[in-house]
């Protein structure tokens, strides 16, 4: 129970920052008198004065965090936050459940993309904007932002760093200390959004169009203004913009940095993770446009080339945006994305999945067991980027890639289960475990997730916070060993 109680403490501190994110929306309401000001201002009080009276009636358990605190502490974080996050959606959208409202700030805030609402043409901006914003704010890390801008929270910065960032990122910090490393990250993730916003203005979006959809972009949450997404604006510039940040957005942020602080472009070659990552996607792109065109899906193959890279990339990168229904494609298309949405994007980047780091260990352990078949008494370490990789990372690896497999299974059973059709059940878990966005056949681009039932509403939502946090931080709560003194 103190354990509880201390993550508890830290919780409402959370809570009192994050009330700071509602101030952006109330801006945006008084500059379109969109009337929703009051909405956001009301959810702000609640959201501050509950973190205030939580942190409040813990403080006498504040204590220093422990590294299984920081476990609970982002687990408790974004449900928390998630919750939180409804009470704009749920005062002025009519009719709205709190299933549906919970559904679509997870889904911002896990980057998924997915939603359960239409008319998003129609709706206030403000409204539109937070989001938008909630992708922007999730796509970095809502730990990792408390932890920059927040080193007087009194817990363990490491702990809560390591429980929140996937991949290498946890085990190489930029800086010696952790909160230095989060502001860079931070620093770096702003500069790429703004030069985002910039490049999509020119290309012809407007200011609130190119805002909402460059924080949908470098968070990779696909959220758009538009239900006809991306395909609103029927701009090739519009379109080639959006493929070149999705890109970048795929890649390690920690070689942005290192690419930025030394002014050097030679760290992007150096990075043999991100240059699998580019290799595969783009190649995939001119592959499923000669598909494409061979099908006869598009006469010419400048045309194929076109929706075939930029829906590639958007779904291979974790984004979720759509310039046309490709649920309507042969299927072999829609399933190599989907496929691509598994592996395809680098650890430390805002995109979900395996990643690639991971299925490059995975290539290599493969390729490490034939030959020993052939060679028993061989020592061959394996090496990524010129570093040796350790055994109990392998392992680390090849246990991650079974609880993946395992709860897509689960998942899509549960689905099955209860009622839906397999392929819309297989492509709905695939796409939100992937943090993905659309699915195909009923959660296809061109509906929404609205078509499912309350269970499955928060079926999916489990998928896309266990993808999110990457499976172990979520499972270990669930085991006796995590809660024993």
């Amino acid at each position: 129970m103190h354990k509880i109680l201390s993550v508890a403490h830290i919780l409402g501190k959370v809570l009192m920052v994050f009330s700071l994110t509602y101030f952006l929306p109330i801006l945006t309401s008084f500059i379109y008198h969109d009337g929703q000001a009051a909405d956001f201002a009301r959810s702000l009080l609640l959201t501050a004065g509950f973190g205030a009276l939580i942190w409040y009636m813990t403080k006498h358990f504040r204590r220093e965090m422990k590294p299984r605190d920081g476990f609970l502490l982002v687990a408790s974080t974004w449900l928390g936050v998630g919750a939180f996050s409804t009470l704009p959606l749920l005062q002025s959208i009519p009719g709205l459940s709190f299933t549906h409202a919970f559904f679509e700030c997870v889904s911002g805030l896990t980057t998924t993309g997915a939603t359960v609402l239409s008319g998003l043409d129609n709706l206030p901006q403000s409204i539109n904007l937070w989001r938008h914003e909630l992708t922007w704010i999730g796509g970095m890390g809502i730990i990792v932002l408390a932890v920059a801008i927040l080193p007087l929270l009194g817990v363990g910065g490491m702990q809560l760093y390591k429980a929140e960032t996937p991949g290498p990122m946890k085990d190489s910090k930029l800086t010696p200390r952790i909160t230095e490393t989060a502001k860079n990250l931070w620093f770096v993730y702003f500069l790429i959004t703004m030069a985002c916003i910039f490049s999509l203005r020119i290309a012809g979006m407007s200011w609130f169009d190119a805002i909402c959809h460059a924080f949908s972009t470098m968070s990779l949450g696909g959220f758009s203004t538009h239900d006809a997404s991306i395909g609103y604006f029927h701009s090739p510039a519009i379109e080639i913009v959006l493929i070149i940040f999705m890109l970048l957005a795929g890649i390690n942020f920690a070689t942005h940095f290192l690419a930025l602080r030394g002014r050097n472009i030679n760290v992007y070659r150096a990075d043999r993770e991100g240059i699998a990552f580019l290799k595969l996607v783009l190649g995939s792109a001119v592959g499923i446009a000669l598909f494409l065109w061979h099908s006869g899906t598009y006469g010419s193959f400048w045309t194929a080339l076109r929706h075939a890279a930029f829906n590639l990339v958007s779904i291979a990168t974790d984004c979720g945006f759509a310039s046309v229904d490709f649920g309507t494609w042969p299927i072999l298309a829609p399933l190599w994305m989907l496929f691509l949405s598994c592996i395809s994007v680098s650890s430390g980047s805002t995109g979900g999945g395996i990643k690639m780091l991971r299925t490059m260990v995975l290539v290599k352990q493969s390729e490490r067991e034939m030959l020993r078949l052939l060679h028993p008494s061989i020592i061959n370490p394996m090496k990524i980027n010129g570093q040796v990789v350790q055994n109990n990372v392998v392992y680390s690896v090849l246990g991650f890639i079974f609880l993946y497999f395992m709860s897509v299974v689960v998942f899509v059973f549960m689905l099955v289960g209860s009622g839906l059709d397999f392929v819309s059940s297989f492509s709905a878990i695939i796409a939100c475990i992937n943090n993905a966005g659309p699915g195909l056949n009923q959660v296809g681009p061109a509906t929404t997730y609205a078509n499912l039932n309350d269970f499955q509403i928060w079926v999916c939502i489990s998928a896309m916070l266990l993808g999110r946090l990457e499976i172990f931080p979520i499972l270990i709560l669930f085991t006796p060993a995590f809660w024993r003194k």
